[in-house]
């Protein structure tokens, strides 16, 4: 199965912002508002599959600039995504056996994420 997401990828762990939980006044960490939309946005390039067998997931990051970016980040943001939209059941190793062949790579003119999934037999 192959999936395109559209745009600039985005990670959810240097794109979180400090709130305050209105009820008991305790900080809280959330994702900030753009990444919160990039998994919106996301949805609308995934098809709900559910899969709950092994797979080895690969991603392709196509980035705007050539600015330093963290794999393993994009990874696990990309990996909430696929969870949140309800491609994969978990993102746990049971599921997620292997990231094999995931690179970051530069394109200006057309950033995107190019996801392949494959299913593993054991």
């Amino acid at each position: 199965m192959r999936f395109t997401i559209p745009g600039d990828p985005r990670t959810k762990k240097n794109s979180s912002q400090i709130l305050r939980n209105r009820r008991t006044g305790k900080p809280f960490v959330a994702p900030s508002k753009a990444y919160a939309q990039y998994q919106r946005d996301c949805g609308w390039h995934l098809k709900s599959l559910f899969i709950d067998e092994p797979v080895n997931l690969k991603c392709t990051y196509y980035m705007r600039t050539r600015r330093k970016v963290d794999l393993t980040n994009l990874n696990s943001a990309i990996c909430d995504v696929l969870v949140h939209h309800k491609v994969i059941k978990d993102d746990d190793s049971k599921i997620i056996v292997a990231m094999d062949g995931s690179r970051v790579r530069y394109d200006k003119e057309n950033p995107r994420v190019e996801i392949e999934i494959t299913r593993i037999e054991d």
